[in-house]
């Protein structure tokens, strides 16, 4: 009786194992679903971001009264060929003699066509025949026609493409004038309230130098802080004070940072504002405390014979940790502070308060010019009511969820190369 007993406990006791593993697989399953999903729903969105409509035109070079070829870029930027452009364009319906039917006509095309005639000749002034082939950036509603985003359905009062663009579009489309092509301005040009002309090259480089900055000042100083708390400082209420207040400020929302830097980097330093250089600064703050901890539990996690091997052979203190004790828990380290840079690009709360949701165009050159970070252009595109910038919002959204991946597994990487087991 007593055998069958145990034999029914042990069962029971199984059986509980399995569901819990059973109740732990599916709520992994489930979480894992959510991310297939999110992935999914921006990448479907956002993947033709990466590609723009343009349009066939011929332009006459030979309409313009200076040599192209002599002419240096400055100079050909300067030419005036506005209405040679406007001509052109009309060019593709010659026979087209209503002002207001014209007007429609341009409005297809981005207004930059102007600049980009002068690009296209720029770059193959020393190789031009009398006509040019010139592909010229579709606006924005004919953009999302093409990319099959736009509802024709409608009727045309509740639309911004009118009837007689759509009539021009699919003539031009069964023309073969109409091309899609890889839209590479979106990586190297900064925002435009147009969304056909928008680009993230502003905010990479932004995001770019505000990391730069985080890692220069948050590191050296986070790894010194937490090789001296843990290494050399003695325990007492003023070290279980720091210790303390560490670990608060770790869960401190990242929007205080913000209002920090706001009072004193902006207010009594007066740094330059929207800039890298004072994100850097604000972010390095914020990271210090993900740096310093991790940095402690690896340099914690070193068995204390390797201290005392050190110490036994005649190292000093500053050599056993410096020499055996750090070294090894570099990997812990390492994969800390990347996270924690991570974590800073993924932010968004104190660069709004800082003022990096200004408009700006020009790329920034250096941390002190004005510029945005990928995360805030994330967050101003997603007010914007046009179809182009909701598939931008989901593209920039792609390119920082893959930055971060791809520092998690350089992370991850680190920690299994370098990392020692002990028996």
């Amino acid at each position: 009786m007593t055998r069958v007993n145990n034999d029914n406990r042990l069962a029971k006791r199984l059986n509980a194992e399995k569901r819990f593993q059973f109740y732990c697989i599916s709520a992994i399953a489930f979480s894992l679903i959510f991310v297939v999903i999110l992935f999914i729903n921006i990448f479907s969105s956002g993947y033709s971001a990466f590609y723009k409509t343009v349009i066939e035109v011929d332009f006459d070079v030979t309409q313009i009264e200076e040599d192209i070829a002599t002419l240096t870029d400055l100079e050909i930027r300067k030419l005036d060929i506005f209405r040679l452009s406007k001509k052109t364009i009309y060019s593709l319906y010659p026979d087209l003699d209503d002002r207001k039917s014209k007007k429609m006509l341009i409005k297809i095309f981005s207004i930059e066509y102007e600049d980009e005639i002068k690009s296209h000749l720029i770059k193959n002034k020393n190789t031009l025949s009398n006509i040019e082939t010139v592909f010229l950036t579709a606006s924005d509603d004919v953009d999302q026609v093409k990319k099959g985003n736009y509802p024709r359905e409608l009727s045309e009062d509740r639309r911004r493409i009118k009837d007689i663009q759509l009539s021009f579009y699919d003539d031009l489309e069964e023309r073969g004038k109409v091309k899609y092509i890889f839209n590479i301005p979106f990586l190297t040009r900064g925002d435009s309230r147009e969304p056909e002309l928008a680009g993230v090259g502003g905010s990479l480089l932004g995001s770019f130098f505000t990391i730069i900055t985080v890692l220069i000042l948050s590191f050296p100083i986070g790894i010194l802080s937490a090789i001296y708390l843990q290494e050399f400082a003695k325990s007492n209420r003023i070290t279980d004070f720091i210790e303390i207040n560490i670990n608060n400020l770790a869960a401190v929302p990242s929007i205080v940072y913000g209002l920090l830097a706001l009072q004193i980097l902006l207010a009594t330093i007066q740094l330059p504002r929207s800039t890298p250089l004072v994100a850097g600064i604000t972010l390095a703050l914020m990271t210090l405390p993900r740096i310093i901890i991790p940095c402690r539990a690896s340099l914690k996690a070193v068995p204390p014979s390797i201290r005392e091997g050190a110490l036994a052979v005649g190292a000093s203190k500053f050599q056993s940790v410096f020499h055996h004790v750090v070294p090894l828990a570099l990997p812990g380290t390492l994969s800390g502070t990347i996270i924690g840079l991570a974590q800073a690009l993924g932010e968004t709360a104190p660069l709004i308060l800082i003022g990096m949701v200004a408009f700006v165009v020009d790329i920034p050159s250096s941390p002190i010019d004005p510029s945005s970070s990928l995360p805030v252009q994330v967050y101003l595109w997603s007010e914007s009511a046009e179809r182009g910038f909701v598939e931008k919002t989901s593209a920039t959204i792609m390119m920082l969820l893959s930055f971060l991946i791809v520092m998690n597994f350089i992370a991850v990487y680190l920690r299994q190369k370098f990392e020692k087991r002990w028996n």
